[in-house]
């Protein structure tokens, strides 16, 4: 009931603009590697990444201490981690629930990783 009084249109260009802002601000992180399509009408809310040298379940523990969960590993997905010559990805996922500030939380919060393990 709830999506169908949002209009499922309305749901899905929601998706879009909040993928595209997501992957905006993503890409300007040095060391941001992100898989999938760059055009954000051609996937899902769902981002793939590696930043620099960090395991995806180390990036996946410091954001949960700034309050941001992701899902960190192969994601059952192991031949094409294979493929892609990685041992796995963070994961962040998108929808009508996100907003901006939310994604602009998750980019400090990748900031906070990248200075927590340079020391």
């Amino acid at each position: 009931d709830y999506l169908d009084h949002l209009g499922m249109e309305n749901v899905r260009e929601h998706e879009v603009e909040i993928t595209d802002y997501a992957l905006t601000r993503l890409s300007q992180l040095e060391g941001i590697v992100m898989y999938g399509p760059p055009d954000p009408r051609e996937r899902g809310g769902v981002v793939s990444f590696n930043f620099g040298d960090l395991h995806p379940h180390d990036i996946g523990t410091v954001l949960d201490h700034h309050g941001v969960a992701i899902r960190a590993g192969h994601h059952c997905t192991q031949p094409l981690m294979r493929t892609l010559g990685v041992s796995g990805t963070a994961r962040a996922s998108f929808y009508v629930y996100n907003t901006p500030e939310e994604v602009d939380v998750l980019v400090e919060g990748l900031e906070a990783t990248r200075d927590f393990f340079k020391r």
